[in-house]
């Protein structure tokens, strides 16, 4: 079995950006969401779950959803949405750090034209 190694990623990123990446949702419950689609639209987005979930989101570093993703808090892993295990050994090894790491900054297309 291959080795995953870890990821270094900036503590103090966007959500948009985090989540593109990631590709998960933490649930109010603490179930953790696959992410099939993201639409953006300004300061919000509109998700779509692998289990048929629409949730709409606002962009923000200090958000619920952003602390329990860089903290890794989560209950269990959604069972209708089917995560797989190699994501979630994937994600186990992501490390978040406030002065190394990756920035994640991207140029997210963004609904109207516009990007940031």
């Amino acid at each position: 079995m291959k080795k995953i190694e870890k990821r270094f990623y900036r503590k103090n990123v966007e959500l948009f950006d985090l989540i593109n990446k990631i590709k998960l949702w933490p649930s109010k419950s603490g179930n953790l969401h696959g992410i099939k689609t993201i639409v953006y639209r300004g300061e919000y987005a509109m998700l779509e779950t692998h289990c048929g979930e629409k949730i709409l989101i606002k962009n923000s570093r200090n958000s619920r959803a952003a602390r329990w993703l860089k903290n890794k808090w989560y209950t269990q892993p959604c069972k209708r949405c089917k995560i797989p295990q190699w994501k979630l050994d994937k994600y186990g090894t992501v490390m978040f750090s406030d002065h190394y790491g990756k920035r994640l900054n991207y140029n997210i297309k963004r609904e109207g034209g516009e990007n940031e």
